[in-house]
C-alpha cells in the first residue's frame, strides 16, 4: 500500500523535482557570449538529453569573464542550490589571458574538483588552450593544466572543447576568442561523447 501511495505522489510530482541536476560552471565560452542563450553549447546538450528521455536538468552557472578564483569563490552557494550529480567544470581561459600564474589557476581547479566531488557530484573537466602570441611556454604550461589534473585527480577531461573551431573563422566571432552559433552543436557534440558515460 505505502509503495502505491508514493509511486501517486511522485506521479504528482512536477519532472524537475525528479530530475538529477547537472550544473556548469564556466565563463563567456559556457554563457553564450555574443548569441542567444537559447542557441548556446548548453542549451543544446539539455536539448539531446531530452530528446534521448533522460532525466536531467543543466544549471548553467557560467558568467563572461569569470576566472578559476571566481568559481571557486562562488563553489559552495552553487553546489549548495543544486546538488549536482554531475559538474562541468569550463574555467581557466580568462586565467590565461590575464597572465595569471598557472600554478594558482591549477590550485583552484583543483580545490573545485574537491569540493564538488565531496558534494557527491562527478566531475567532468573542459579543457580550454589560449592564444600562441602568449609564448610557447605559458601556453604549454596552462593547456598542460587540464591532463595533469584529470591523472592526478583521476576525473575525465575534454582535451580542448574548440579544437574542430577555433581555427575556422567561419565559426568564430570577430574577436576571434569566442565561438559563434554555427559553432554550437559542435562544441556540444564534442562535449557529449564525454559526458555520456557518466550519466
Amino acid at each position: 500500500m505505502y509503495s502505491v501511495v508514493l509511486a501517486v505522489i511522485l506521479s504528482l510530482l512536477p519532472l524537475s523535482a525528479m530530475a538529477k541536476s547537472i550544473v556548469v560552471l564556466g565563463d563567456s565560452i559556457s554563457a553564450g557570449y555574443g548569441i542567444e542563450v537559447q542557441r548556446g553549447w548548453v542549451a543544446l546538450l539539455q536539448n539531446k538529453l531530452a530528446d534521448q528521455h533522460r532525466n536531467y536538468v543543466i544549471s548553467n552557472e557560467s558568467i563572461s569573464g569569470d576566472t578559476s578564483a571566481g568559481g571557486l569563490a562562488r563553489l559552495e552557494q552553487i553546489l549548495t542550490r543544486h546538488k549536482p550529480e554531475i559538474l562541468l567544470l569550463e574555467l581557466g581561459a580568462n586565467d590565461g589571458l590575464r597572465g595569471l600564474s598557472p600554478q594558482e589557476m591549477k590550485n583552484n581547479l583543483t580545490e573545485i574538483v574537491r569540493r564538488s566531488q565531496k558534494a557527491g557530484a562527478k566531475v567532468l573537466l573542459l579543457g580550454m588552450k589560449i592564444p600562441p602570441n602568449y609564448g610557447k611556454r605559458y601556453v604549454e604550461m596552462f593547456y598542460e593544466i587540464y591532463p595533469q589534473l584529470s591523472t592526478e585527480l583521476k576525473i575525465p577531461y575534454v582535451p580542448f572543447i574548440l579544437e574542430e573551431v577555433a581555427l575556422k573563422p567561419e565559426l568564430m566571432q570577430a574577436d576571434g576568442l569566442h565561438p559563434n552559433e554555427l559553432a554550437q552543436p559542435k562544441v556540444a557534440e564534442k562535449i557529449w561523447r564525454y559526458l555520456q558515460p557518466l550519466i
